[in-house]
């Protein structure tokens, strides 16, 4: 069912996006727990009984006003077994549930998106993980920005700046933006673009320029090794921002390394040293003055899968190591084998900042370093703030969503 007129009259679905309809049920049968749709294209999709009485959009199932699931399964009559399965006149399936006599309409186009018995990978990644090395001829990936902040928050003109910038922080953990304003606290306004900034004890913002009495080895004009910030912290920031507001120094290129590649460089190389990574929990401590932020962590976490998850890398944020002691001299023959890789030029992206530049990048991910410069020849100044990667890829469904939308109303 792909007309306009037939949309019209389709159930609503458990969430607020939008479901293009691109293949209608053709047939349907049912067993008392499972009911199996074949569609015009000829795929075939089997759903559970008890999947589909949680998964309805009428208001015993969720709140319509919020779209939030109010049943307790635990509290109906029974297993949610069928009595009948049909395609309504809207192309919808209607399904009539034998414990209390329901009949609960599902649209076609949100059951094809959820298809599990089909799915090849639920879980996969919103736009395929990237790796890349650096090297004198490599650049970040570089966009227009300028009409950012003149959009509306929710145009379309806003996602056409904004969803190549996501895809490229989702895929390669790294985007430049170019254009923006120098006024000092724009970037609040850029980043809620994305969504909300994640205080820190370095504050909402936060300014990465030379100052006397630094509480950070970033403020001042030495150079600072390749590091994620704030492994300190039981859930460091998945996401950081730096804007450049002046630069007229000397020196102070900005490096940066994708610390996934440089990770499956060490598991290619040396196998051992990358298994004791990601199994030795380090300490990573930040004493300062008023604050005492301590966590122990791998350098290396992996998910169920044996994929990389995060690396936390910072060797001026470590505190003395910890472990049982007959793995101490092997975790540490594991790090000086990352360290050395690290250094390794094939690894590095280097790029001078301008003012109006604003550089984006996974910060469970990415590794950014910088080298020295000389403040007596002008002035440097960076503001910078965090958030998560949850907001990245919330903002990108958005886009996303925001896509489907418009290719229903052109029907």
């Amino acid at each position: 069912m792909t007309t306009a007129t037939a949309s019209l009259d389709l159930p609503c679905t458990p969430d607020y996006d939008a479901w293009p309809v691109e293949a209608s049920i053709a047939s349907v049968s049912a067993t008392p727990r499972i009911v199996t749709l074949r569609w015009s294209d000829g795929r075939e999709s089997r759903y559970h009984s008890i999947w589909l009485r949680e998964n309805a959009a009428d208001d015993t199932t969720i709140n319509p006003a919020t779209r939030e699931r109010i049943l307790d399964l635990s509290q109906l009559s029974g297993w949610p077994e069928v009595e009948r399965a049909e395609i309504d006149a809207a192309g919808a399936l209607a399904v009539t549930f034998a414990s209390d006599n329901s009949r609960l309409r599902f649209h076609p186009g949100w059951l094809r998106a959820h298809d599990y018995d089909n799915a090849d990978d639920p879980e996969a990644p919103l736009v395929p993980v990237t790796l890349w090395h650096g090297g004198p001829e490599s650049v970040a990936d570089t966009l227009d920005a300028s009409g950012l902040l003149e959009s509306d928050a929710g145009s379309d003109e806003e996602a056409r700046i904004l969803k190549p910038a996501l895809e490229s922080v989702l895929g390669k953990g790294l985007v430049r933006l170019r254009g923006l304003p120098t006024e000092p606290g724009s970037l609040e306004a850029i980043a809620r673009r994305i969504g909300p900034v994640r205080p820190t004890n370095f504050g909402q913002l936060f300014d990465v320029k030379a100052k006397p009495n630094p509480d950070s080895n970033a403020y001042t004009s030495i150079a600072l090794p390749p590091h994620t910030d704030l492994p300190t912290r039981e859930y460091h920031p998945g996401l950081q921002m730096l804007h450049c507001l002046e630069n007229s120094v000397e020196g102070g290129q900005a490096v940066m390394l994708d610390g996934f590649a440089v990770a499956e460089a060490l598991r290619a190389r040396h196998p051992a040293a990358f298994e004791t990574l990601t199994r030795v929990h380090w300490c990573y401590a930040n004493t300062a003055r008023v604050t005492d932020y301590v966590w122990y962590s791998p350098m290396i976490r992996l998910n169920e899968r044996g994929e990389l998850l995060e690396v936390r890398i910072a060797d001026f944020l470590r505190g003395p190591l910890q472990a049982p002691f007959d793995e101490v001299e092997t975790a540490y023959a594991a790090l000086m084998m990352l360290q050395r890789l690290l250094r390794e030029p094939e690894f590095a992206l280097r790029f001078s900042y301008a003012p109006g530049d604003l550089v984006i990048f996974d910060n469970r991910r990415l590794l950014h370093a910088r080298d020295a410069f000389e403040g007596s020849t002008g002035h440097r100044w960076l503001q910078g703030c965090y958030m998560e990667r949850d907001e990245v890829r919330s903002r990108y469904r958005m886009c996303q969503r925001r896509e489907r939308e418009m290719r229903l109303s052109s029907r």
